[in-house]
């Protein structure tokens, strides 16, 4: 197939275009670069054999986004593109659903333009909020509580909404948790703008000397050692979990969502002694008080994807951290200045 990756130099898009062309498809990918770099697909080009097409297009320029497919034959799409720090969206709302929502507004328009009625999207386990018991299940009532999330929850609004007035719509809504890790051959991986967000990508930096020490939010929640418990994803698995669910929906019409996670928690500590063993030694790291929003643990119930998808998760959290490591040595600055 030829298949558009919106997002696609991004962290997550650029490892799921190598998995894509991997397979044999031809992959257009289509980013703005806010957030990330084309050195990403130069790289994927070496390790896959093959390059994708690349567009510089901001899914908000809707005759942009028009211009692309009026250029090529796409059969399918992946969305990934969008803003996705919680904390600056709550700061900045307003961005966050103009360029979220605006933006796969223009790619659907488009899309149905051109009769290309297959998409995979990129959600988040985000839309789950606060009120649900873990493990978290797809049949969930969700409710994100904060703008990142609500983002996320009414673009799968708007998806099912399609799916349900049409029914030439084949839309799969993935629900992951948290992707950590690089492809083994440590030439692409996760490049961060500025200050992680994130925990692993924080301790990679603190490991090659770009941070002083690791700042752990809260130490005292009812978990075994006191730190939050997240699902932890390796990046080249949730890649193909994109790849699964893509195969699965193209004869399928209508709306699936599917959790995408390993089916169990982590504690920051955890995460933490597995990434020293990585490297070889201790790392700084300081535990502060709790911030605001964090949950004391969540993980997937990934039985669906099991089920449906054939897919599950391969990779351990030691294998994780060992490939984020590689990336992070070989790339101290990302893709910048490696």
């Amino acid at each position: 197939m030829s298949i558009l990756v919106t997002g696609g130099t991004g962290y997550i898009g650029s490892h799921t275009v190598l998995a894509l062309l991997e397979v044999g498809h031809d992959v257009v990918v289509l980013d703005n670069l806010v957030n990330s770099s084309e050195e990403s697909l130069r790289r994927v080009a070496e390790l896959a054999g093959k390059a994708a097409t690349f567009h510089k297009v901001d899914l908000v320029d809707g005759p942009a986004v028009e211009a692309v497919f009026e250029q090529h034959r796409i059969d399918s799409v992946i969305h990934f593109a969008g803003l996705k720090a919680v904390g600056e969206s709550v700061r900045e709302p307003l961005a966050y659903y103009y360029n979220n929502l605006v933006g796969t507004l223009n790619l659907l328009r488009a899309m149905d333009k051109h009769d290309v009625r297959t998409l995979v999207f990129s959600s988040s386990a985000t839309v789950y909020g606060e009120h649900n018991p873990i493990p978290y299940v797809e049949k969930m009532e969700i409710g994100a509580n904060n703008p990142y999330g609500r983002t996320k929850e009414q673009i799968e609004d708007i998806l099912s909404d399609l799916g349900s007035a049409d029914g030439r719509w084949h839309l799969a809504l993935l629900r992951y948790f948290n992707p950590v890790g690089a492809h083994p051959s440590g030439r692409i991986g996760e490049d961060p703008q500025g200050i992680p967000n994130n925990l692993v990508p924080f301790i990679a930096q603190v490991a090659v000397g770009r941070r002083e020490k690791l700042m752990i939010f809260g130490g005292d929640y009812d978990t075994p050692d006191g730190t939050c418990r997240r699902d932890y994803i390796h990046v080249v698995d949730l890649a193909q979990g994109h790849v699964a669910a893509l195969d699965h929906i193209a004869a399928r019409p209508g709306v699936r969502r599917w959790n995408l996670g390993s089916g169990k928690g982590s504690s920051v500590l955890e995460v933490l002694r597995s990434f020293e063993k990585a490297v070889g030694r201790e790392l700084p790291y300081e535990i502060a008080g709790r911030r605001a929003g964090d949950l004391p643990a969540f993980w997937a119930d990934a039985s669906s994807a099991l089920a449906d998808l054939g897919w599950s998760t391969t990779k351990t959290v030691d294998e994780m951290c060992e490939d984020h490591w590689r990336w992070q040595q070989d790339n101290p600055y990302g893709y910048a200045r490696s």
